[in-house]
């Protein structure tokens, strides 16, 4: 199985998840069009784990197959794999499917490339109350077995919606009445400085590149920081962002 490749996980809409946490909450997902576990491949070890930790009434749902030690490891994608793999099928969610589900917090990726990055945010923006992340186009693969292990079992609680242009992204903003804030190192203002709203889209960019001029922009804002640093992680500036537009 390894890590499939992303050419495959797009035809087949199927990815891999490894480890107790991922199925967990892949057996009890909390929105609709959440990825479905397909099978569940344990070692002997490995069920013991999640025998121990998953209640029967929720791993009962789960087609269990026992394989060994070796065929793991031919499977998995990790050096040393906790002897717990599942394969599981994602359904494609539209920007269509967001509007459906009235979401009114949203944050945007444009071209992340780090896998560690793109399963961080959509994490923290499960964590702190946000109801969808997209992706722009010719970013990395959210079903990747290193973006899916990075989420931490998130991804079945927030939909993720991939490869949507910034034009589409405003187009989309704009008819839905949100409002559009980019984080910049070069932004006027700050985000402490944000009027509260009911709708708005966060849009962060590149780790490298930053963002380009968006038409239509509401704000271009940055983080204030004390110290000496020029920049912050893409996922670190994410989760200040989110965090002072979804709790505070």
């Amino acid at each position: 199985m390894g890590s499939r490749g992303k050419k495959i996980r797009q035809t087949e809409k199927e990815f891999i998840a490894d480890g107790i946490q991922s199925v967990r909450e892949a057996l009890s997902p909390t929105f609709p069009d959440a990825p479905e576990l397909i099978n569940l491949y344990v070692t002997e070890k490995g069920f013991a784990k999640i025998q121990e930790d998953i209640a029967p009434e929720i791993l009962g749902k789960a087609p269990i197959i026992h394989v060994s030690d070796a065929v793991m490891n031919e499977m998995a994608d990790t050096e040393s794999p906790q002897g717990i793999l599942a394969l599981c099928k994602f359904t494609e969610i539209t920007l269509y499917k967001i509007k459906q589900r009235e979401a009114k917090k949203i944050a945007y990726f444009w071209e992340i490339q780090d896998p560690g990055n793109s399963g961080t945010v959509i994490r923290t923006a499960e964590a702190l109350g946000f109801d969808a992340v997209i992706f722009s186009k010719n970013s990395v693969d959210v079903y990747s077995p290193k973006t899916v292990r990075a989420t931490v079992g998130a991804l079945w609680h927030i939909p993720v919606v991939e490869d949507i242009s910034i034009e589409d992204l405003m187009d989309f903003a704009q008819t839905e009445d949100f409002i559009t804030v980019a984080l910049a190192g070069d932004g006027t203002g700050t985000i402490l400085e944000l009027p509260k709203s009911e709708k708005m889209i966060l849009i962060f960019g590149n780790e490298a590149r930053g963002l380009p001029e968006i038409s239509g922009l509401g704000a271009r804002v940055s983080i204030p920081m004390a110290g000496k640093s020029e920049s912050l992680n893409v996922a670190s500036a994410a989760a200040i962002a989110m965090f002072e537009v979804g709790i505070r």
